[in-house]
């Protein structure tokens, strides 16, 4: 898998992103659910609000989204009784782009059907084409991200001795959740 698909799969697989913003000197963070759509990401919000005003002064954004794994307790990878080996296994992805607030309608409905896709696979909803939603989508503000810096990290304890790699690996089956399972697939794939 090349770092676009890892990207794209950590971007389709989490349900929510720390959005950044600036106004001047003022920094603010806020998370927000989003949806991918080819290269872009999208999000949606009320149209007035802090939000739409940070974006109305500064298009610049970044955006952080984790996708968390197990958490290591300190006693999975050493004998020493000290808490720094603690830690959290996880893949992120640190994107940087700028923002479009979208107007079309068609467009906004297309991108609240692709985060309803996401949020509730099962479906039970009614397609927001659906003259029902006009007003509501009318009053929601979408924002298309355009990426055109990304970062990927994922902490596997890829970099630990083989020892204390085996140690967790170990420990994590033998605890054995699903995500632990999880978590030893990606150590594996990550180690090799």
């Amino acid at each position: 898998m090349n770092n676009m698909e890892k990207i794209y799969d950590i971007l389709d697989n989490t349900l929510y992103a720390t959005l950044a913003l600036v106004k001047g000197i003022v920094p603010y963070s806020v998370p927000v659910n989003f949806v991918r759509i080819d290269k872009f990401l999208y999000f949606h919000g009320s149209k007035n609000g802090k939000k739409m005003n940070f974006i109305d002064i500064n298009k610049n954004v970044s955006l952080s989204i984790v996708k968390p794994y197990s958490i290591i307790p300190s006693y999975f990878s050493s004998n020493s009784g000290l808490a720094c080996p603690a830690t959290h296994f996880f893949s992120s992805v640190i994107i940087d782009g700028t923002a479009t607030i979208i107007t079309n309608p068609q467009t906004k409905t297309n991108v609240l059907n692709a985060l309803m896709s996401k949020l509730q696979k099962e479906g039970g909803y009614q397609n927001l084409n659906n003259n029902i939603y006009k007003n509501r989508i009318n009053n929601t503000a979408i924002v298309k991200i355009t990426p055109y810096n990304f970062t990927i990290k994922e902490k596997f304890g890829q970099k630990l001795p083989q020892e204390r790699f085996s140690m967790i690996i170990k420990k994590l089956t033998k605890r054995g959740s699903k995500l632990d399972l999880q978590t030893i697939d990606k150590m594996l794939k990550l180690k090799a």
